[in-house]
């Protein structure tokens, strides 16, 4: 028996690969659940930098702050993201703040979810 019989049996012994019901359903079913992790974790993301978090939250300050401050934290369930963009003055007894506006920037979308303001 030559190597050259030996291939040619090989060849010859596959069989053609059958499509069944079952295993359109499992692609099916395994693409779903892709497709859905997939969408899940792009809303996980962070797609504004501190710098555009800033822009998009200084209109709601109402004032000209001296400090700055930028944190980035998730809430919910899901862990989705928010930049929360402080912006102060100090009071002049060194003690708490004169003003103080906290925004809560949607890290995806840019769009101000909450204000918190403190002071006149």
């Amino acid at each position: 028996m030559d190597l050259d019989s030996v291939a040619s049996e090989a060849v010859e012994e596959r069989r053609p690969i059958r499509v069944t019901w079952r295993g359109v359903l499992a692609v099916a079913v395994l693409f779903a659940v892709t497709l859905l992790a997939a969408n899940t974790c792009q809303q996980a993301q962070v797609r504004l930098n501190k710098e555009q978090a800033i822009a998009a939250a200084r209109p709601e300050a109402g004032f000209t702050p001296q400090r700055t401050q930028v944190r980035l934290v998730r809430q919910g369930l899901s862990g989705h993201p928010f930049w929360a963009v402080s912006f102060s003055i100090p009071a002049a007894s060194g003690d708490g703040y004169e003003r103080l506006t906290t925004v809560r920037v949607d890290a995806n979308s840019g769009e101000i979810a909450a204000v918190n303001r403190e002071g006149p």
